[in-house]
């Protein structure tokens, strides 16, 4: 299966080609980028083609394409592949607009193609068996969930509105959402976020505290800060603490790693050993399109959660709770 990579914008675009190069039943065949000089890089570092031109990119005999461009551009690109024919696996969020997220999906639709978007985290392991435990009863009826999507501040187009769509509220919320709306199958009722610019100096926002209470009355705290400082062995992390009227579950995604006290970088490391989480999501997109069956995660799922960020920001400005008004698909 030939699938190609449109953009290395993105810092996972590198992630998802190595993992293409290692599927067995896969070819990372392609690659576009409108810098030329990362794309001949990229092509040269993973044995692929380099397209200059996008419709060229696009009339090549390639099954799929992974959309990691800026979030702004998410809209353009996801469009031009399904026109082209092309299944879609875009890097999250799905776009910067709400009613930009909705003309992708029912593109995708009308062209019979099929779209998934980024979230690996569901892929985790240990994510997957919490999820077993919050649907088996184990923990009773779920009351509450507190939550963090730490991160170092990424830089470049990250901190740039009208690439990015904003700044640590765009970034983190979407995938601490997309687990929520994962596991308990519930959506969002209410939002009311308290944004703020407090560890750089950036004309998006770098730290903030969201809570939403989800339409079965189960209140969810989210810290999507880029709080963590550059020296800070990893880039981030994913923690949930999940309490019920059985008993409370706590969860880091990130835990399962060793200590690299490196010398010669002068730095010290966290280096996982859990499964890879972009591993499986590719497998289960080159999975998805082998079987021609609907995605693990839809556009849907990206639409919903890209929802919730649009409300904090409302919320944020408004400077009180906003009720979430949900697009209908139809």
């Amino acid at each position: 299966m030939k699938v190609g990579i449109l953009s290395f914008a993105h810092m996972h675009a590198q992630s998802y080609a190595v993992q293409l190069q290692r599927h067995p039943e896969a070819e990372l065949a392609a690659l576009w980028d409108d810098d030329p000089i990362r794309g001949e890089a990229m092509a040269a570092k993973y044995g692929a083609t380099f397209f200059r031109d996008l419709s060229a990119f696009l009339q090549a005999p390639l099954e799929a394409v992974v959309v990691c461009s800026e979030n702004a551009r998410h809209k353009e690109h996801v469009i031009a592949c399904a026109r082209a024919g092309k299944h879609v696996l875009c890097e999250k969020p799905i776009a910067t607009d709400v009613q930009d997220a909705l003309e992708m999906i029912r593109v995708c639709a009308k062209e019979q193609v099929m779209l998934q978007v980024a979230y690996p985290v569901r892929f985790a392991p240990v994510m997957q068996h919490v999820k077993e435990l919050v649907q088996s009863g184990a923990l009773g009826t779920i009351l509450a969930i507190n939550s963090t999507n730490h991160g170092q501040m990424p830089g470049g187009w990250f901190v740039e509105k009208e690439q990015s769509g904003g700044g640590a509220a765009t970034d983190h919320i979407v995938h601490l959402m997309d687990l929520v709306r994962w596991m308990l199958g519930d959506e969002v009722k209410s939002v009311y976020a308290e944004l703020d610019t407090r560890f750089y100096e950036l004309a998006v926002e770098d730290c903030g505290m969201v809570s939403l209470v989800l339409e079965s009355g189960v209140v969810v705290g989210i810290d999507p800060s880029w709080s963590r400082p550059k020296t800070f062995p990893t880039w981030g992390d994913v923690t949930m603490r999940i309490i019920g009227t059985k008993g409370t579950i706590e969860v880091d995604g990130f835990r399962q790693h060793v200590l690299h006290y490196d010398d010669t970088a002068g730095k010290l490391q966290q280096l996982p050993w859990a499964a890879d989480m972009d591993e499986r999501l590719i497998a289960d997109f080159v999975q998805s399109v082998q079987e021609k069956r609907a995605p693990s995660i839809t556009g849907e799922d990206g639409l919903r959660t890209l929802e919730v960020v649009k409300a904090a920001y409302e919320s944020n400005k408004r400077k009180q709770t906003v009720v979430l008004d949900r697009v209908p698909l139809a």
